[in-house]
């Protein structure tokens, strides 16, 4: 499945979690392309292979559901379930995927424009008690050591074969810069009322060699739904929605 407009061009594999697998910006790839590895078999994320563009639901961590209701306790699978499901195809910019572990169904339409990518996103309880609506952007950008990494908080600088993730401050950031050596830059933005937990990966050669950054707008804190730091509780048929921009940054 392929997007273009403006200086856009988008490649999406909706049979393989309906994972974003090019993103270009005037012809210049922004997203990791990985080491090679693409096992859709495997249990693991990072066995499967880590590269692109994906969405987090239920959770990014393996963990347990915590309730309340008849849920929980339920195991919740490495980084989720969105990335090892098909999803359906709406249109030519709209893909939906639904929940196994947990009744959740998830639709995302991609808009490109002159200046920006523009995703939106719209979360559906389909079943019968009300669940977290745990959702984080998983977009995981090429990495240079000396790239320029603007956001609000700490920006982890892992030395080489190393990797480090910070939680930045529940509500404190709406917006974060990357730019590249080529003189690429981009913006990503969101409204920081409805996705206000921001964690911000990096690894630089760990996991077997990649070298990708992360910013991930999330609904709940933690990398799982967790109660401390929760996301909203849908009652059974409630939607949640919200966006997220990639801005044409460059000067």
């Amino acid at each position: 499945m392929r997007l273009q407009g403006g200086v856009w061009d988008m490649e999406i594999q909706p049979e393989h979690g309906g994972r974003i697998i090019s993103l270009r910006l005037a012809g210049e790839e922004l997203l990791d392309q990985g080491i090679g590895v693409d096992d859709p078999s495997a249990t693991g994320f990072v066995a499967a292979g880590a590269r692109g563009w994906d969405e987090m639901v239920p959770c990014v961590d393996a963990s347990r559901y915590p309730g309340p209701g008849s849920f929980e306790g339920v195991e919740l699978p490495d980084h989720g379930e969105a990335w090892r499901l098909p999803w359906t195809v709406l249109d030519d910019a709209t893909l939906e995927c639904a929940g196994r572990v947990l009744p959740w169904r998830l639709r995302r339409r991609v808009q490109l424009g002159e200046g920006a990518v523009r995703l939106t996103y719209s979360y559906r309880n389909d079943g019968a008690e009300p669940i977290l609506a745990y959702w984080c952007a998983h977009p995981l950008f090429r990495y240079e050591s000396e790239m320029s990494v603007e956001v609000a908080g700490d920006v982890p600088r892992p030395e080489a074969g190393k990797s480090r993730k910070v939680f930045l401050r529940r509500g404190s950031v709406d917006h974060a810069r990357l730019q590249w050596s080529s003189g690429s830059a981009i913006e990503i933005a969101w409204d920081k009322r409805l996705t206000p937990y921001v964690g911000v990966w990096v690894c630089n050669g760990d996991l077997g060699g990649y070298q990708h950054i992360a910013i991930e707008p999330a609904t709940g804190g933690g990398d799982r739904p967790h109660l401390a730091v929760a996301p909203p509780l849908l009652a059974p048929g409630a939607e949640l929605d919200w966006w997220l921009e990639v801005r044409d940054a460059r000067n």
